[in-house]
């Protein structure tokens, strides 16, 4: 039963955010990879030795929003799964085979759609 765990970059500006995010992936069993921004990540990105089966990022970032980073991630990992967090997410369109959760929320919310995500690529 020791499936490899899933690794999910998680991008987002706000340390302290970005460090509750990964603490509870990590606490669910997730290898979690962090970015402080869309440049950082797309580095991440570009090492194709890295698996990535996930992509969480903030859409605000700052000199690079989220759907920016999710187009250009895309040119380097076509089949990447991206998961937006936002605190508009009513105001955020994203394709189709993208996903938004809002923020803020609750660990059991974050879990459900990564799992979801990651079953249904």
């Amino acid at each position: 039963m020791s499936a490899t765990p899933s690794t999910i970059l998680v991008v987002e500006d706000d340390s302290i955010v970005r460090m509750l995010i990964v603490d509870v992936l990590e606490e669910l069993e997730f290898n979690v990879l962090e970015a402080e921004d869309g440049d950082a990540a797309l580095e991440i990105l570009a090492d194709t030795g890295k698996p990535i089966d996930l992509m969480m990022t903030d859409y605000g970032l700052p000199r690079m929003n989220g759907r920016e980073l999710a187009d250009r991630a895309r040119k380097l990992r076509p089949a990447l799964p991206i998961l937006f967090a936002s605190g508009y997410a009513e105001a955020i369109a994203a394709p189709g085979d993208m996903n938004i959760i809002g923020k803020p929320f609750s660990i059991d919310q974050l879990r459900d759609k990564v799992k979801s995500i990651l079953k249904n690529p």
